[in-house]
């Protein structure tokens, strides 16, 4: 063959290595991975958890909230989503190979243990599924594990709403292990106790309250199964009360200063200052029950309870002003009524008396 044929050939076949060299590195690292995992499964026991009889095995966590809210009053709850990742060491999942970072779905957390974490004041959890379960699983060469599971979480919240609706409250969220003792598992915070919790603004979905920040803590629970890691973040709500000053404030004032109009109508006009009085009064009920419907059924006073008791008592008390002024009016004007017919009644006696001894005179005269 002539030299520039065996060249043409040689540059094709260079052509045809170069186009299929990196779909075979691909599959060589495929293989290799699958290897990987072949070998780190093989005799794993995903009943036993990393160091099972020796040292603590340290699960560290962080929160990104994506959407907090609604709070509810009623319920005494609130909702929240967000991605919760855990982080532990297990020495079992060591490996060496072409990649550093093992990303796995979610079909490899059955095949490996995992923390039994819980939400312990939770009322509801839900983990998404859809499209497929909503979980993040990676695995690096030196056997650490970041496990992620995106969830949303309805949470009991105490509140004490003695200052409602000026009040604030601190709404906790606690999770730990199940079964685990603190002298199996301690959970901790991976970024600290300051950015380990991120919310940020846009996540916030809150119309009556203002997240004003969170603090992060750690606690060991007590109870007669043992003692176990919790780790708590306190949520920080603040109530806007534009809401309520509108709602609530402003027509309980303009129903107090509509009150006081009754005083400067006549007193004589009975049927006006009765129909201001009550109306008045039943308007302040009605708004005292509608400002109580968004509260849950409390046996204490709220600080709106004891505003509408000094505008109700300022609504009676113009109800009560008038039916005072007009029972005594009407009892001094029957005074004077008794009195008049007294005197005309006198009047009439020492006409009748003039008269009778007018008469006796003028007969006296005559006789004489």
């Amino acid at each position: 063959l002539s030299p520039n044929i065996c060249s043409n050939q040689m540059q094709v076949l260079g052509d045809v290595f170069a186009v299929w060299s990196p779909i075979g590195n691909d599959k060589i690292n495929s293989d290799n991975i699958t290897l990987i995992l072949d070998r780190l499964l093989d005799g794993y026991d995903n009943r036993l958890r990393p160091g099972s009889g020796g040292a603590v095995t340290e699960v560290k966590t962080d929160i990104f909230v994506t959407s907090f809210g609604p709070v509810s009053d009623v319920e005494m709850e609130y909702t929240m989503d967000m991605f919760f990742r855990q982080t532990w060491v297990d020495e079992r999942l060591k490996f060496e190979g072409p990649t550093e970072i093992l990303r796995l779905n979610n079909r490899m957390v059955d095949k490996i243990w995992i923390p039994d974490t819980f939400f312990r004041n939770s009322k509801k959890s839900i983990s998404h599924n859809m499209t497929t379960p909503n979980k993040l699983f990676r695995i690096m060469q030196n056997g650490t594990v970041l496990y992620t599971m995106r969830l949303t979480i309805s949470a009991e919240c105490p509140m004490r709403l003695m200052d409602f609706p000026m009040d604030g409250h601190a709404c906790p969220l606690r999770f730990g292990s199940y079964a685990y003792t603190s002298s199996e598992i301690m959970f901790t915070w991976k970024k600290g106790s300051v950015a380990s919790v991120e919310c940020p603004k846009e996540s916030m979905s809150l119309l009556q309250y203002d997240l004003v920040g969170q603090t992060l803590s750690s606690e060991i629970f007590k109870s007669n199964t043992g003692h176990y890691s919790v780790q708590v973040v306190h949520f920080h709500l603040q109530r806007k009360i534009g809401y309520y000053l509108i709602q609530t404030y402003i027509p309980l004032i303009m129903v107090v200063v509509l009150s006081q109009v009754s005083f400067w109508i006549n007193k004589e006009s009975v049927p006006a200052r009765t129909v201001a009085g009550i109306t008045t009064v039943l308007t302040m009920t009605t708004l005292s029950i509608s400002a109580r419907q968004s509260l849950p059924k409390l046996s204490y006073a709220t600080a709106m309870d004891w505003f509408i008791a000094v505008c109700f008592a300022f609504v009676a008390s113009a109800l009560v002003e008038f039916a005072a002024v007009n029972y005594f009016a009407t009892l001094q004007a029957n005074r004077l009524k008794k009195r008049k017919a007294r005197q005309d009644k006198l009047e009439e006696l020492v006409t009748s008396s003039e008269d009778g001894d007018t008469v006796s005179v003028s007969s006296f005269a005559s006789g004489h």
